[in-house]
């Protein structure tokens, strides 16, 4: 597993980011200290993001716990291949999500994409070998770089959450769309998963109620 950035590294980037952006600096300042969300990878870590999407977290331990158990504890590319889609859907799968655990686990043994090295291939390089995959989309490749492989410079501008604390950050009326949330991030680089950690953490904050947006700026 990747060595995730530590606390020191993160509060270095957060001190850079809210230097170079008021906006940032903004969330940086009512944000507490957090650390990075690493999570198990390879083929096992992207399949287990396929399953979770769309899905509560309870419901997601159950059925995950199912799938560990009906593969034998081994949930590999050669495992799931040797279990056809009705065997897979009988662990509490859906039909399409069945499918797309054969489709990555494919391309894994087609050599469309190579779990154990990845890190070799740059982020831009990496993302449009996981898109390549049908079932994997941009936001999941994206937080599958970023929460299993440790990347830090990864930026998920297609994610809404991010997209309305950029929007609170810069105090816009209209949340920015996902070209318009990768052009504004270009300048956090080579921090940008700093600050989508940062971002988030500022987002959940204002929706627990822990701090209050400035300004009287909108939640809706």
């Amino acid at each position: 597993m990747p060595t995730p950035p530590g606390f020191a590294d993160i509060a270095a980037a957060r001190e850079q980011l809210a230097a170079l952006d008021p906006a940032l600096a903004r969330a940086h300042a009512q944000t507490p200290v957090f650390e990075w969300r690493l999570r198990p990878g390879g083929y096992e870590g992207l399949f287990r993001m396929i399953v979770e999407q769309q899905v509560s977290v309870a419901a997601v331990a159950s059925i995950w716990k199912r799938v560990v158990e009906g593969l034998d504890g081994e949930v590999t590319p050669q495992a799931v291949l040797s279990r056809d889609v009705e065997t897979l859907r009988t662990f509490g799968l859906s039909g399409q999500k069945a499918k797309y655990g054969h489709e990555i686990a494919r391309a894994h043994a087609d050599g469309l994409i190579d779990f154990d090295h990845l890190e070799r291939l740059s982020d831009e390089e990496a993302i449009a070998r996981l898109t390549a995959i049908k079932g994997v989309g941009k936001w999941t490749a994206e937080t599958f770089l970023m929460f299993c492989e440790g990347r830090l410079d990864v930026f998920p501008g297609g994610d809404v959450a991010l997209q309305e604390a950029m929007r609170w950050a810069d105090g816009a009326t209209l949340r920015p769309r996902e070209k318009e949330a990768y052009a504004r991030a270009e300048i956090w680089r080579p921090h940008r998963g700093v600050a989508a950690h940062l971002l988030w953490g500022w987002y959940g904050a204002v929706k627990r109620g822990e701090v209050a947006l400035e300004d009287g700026a909108s939640l809706a």
